[in-house]
């Protein structure tokens, strides 16, 4: 397994795992609608992150193959991110708008953090 692999299988990892704090959050905390909103934006946040490493890894190979290689789906993943709003504006009383719009975030902030903590170990 590739150092880029590894990174991509960690950062996976580590989005199952806020999803499941966020569920817990849910389900045993008075916030429901901060963190229903927070959920939906990282499942939406979480399915981003897998489109772009699917992306990154068949550019890469199409790169080294010498083929024309073809873009990152940018489209489709700003066409996820325009669900997880409409779904969010549709169902005001469920979602907060501006917990949806922090939960799309989270991948880039968990592909900073893995950066961060694995820069060094990664090289080794």
């Amino acid at each position: 397994m590739t150092n880029n692999q590894t990174a991509m299988s960690r950062q996976r990892k580590w989005m199952f795992y806020l999803l499941a704090i966020l569920v817990l959050g849910v389900g045993f905390t008075p916030y429901v609608t901060i963190f229903l909103g927070l959920l939906l934006g990282s499942a939406i946040s979480f399915y981003n992150l897998y489109l772009l490493q699917k992306k990154t890894s068949e550019f890469t190979e199409a790169v080294a193959k010498k083929q024309p290689a073809r873009g990152l789906g940018t489209i489709s993943r700003f066409a996820a991110v325009a669900l997880a709003v409409i779904i969010a504006l549709r169902y005001e009383a469920y979602f907060n708008m501006i917990a949806v719009i922090i939960g799309l975030m989270t991948s880039y902030l968990v592909i900073m953090i893995d950066f961060i903590v694995y820069k060094n170990k990664d090289s080794a």
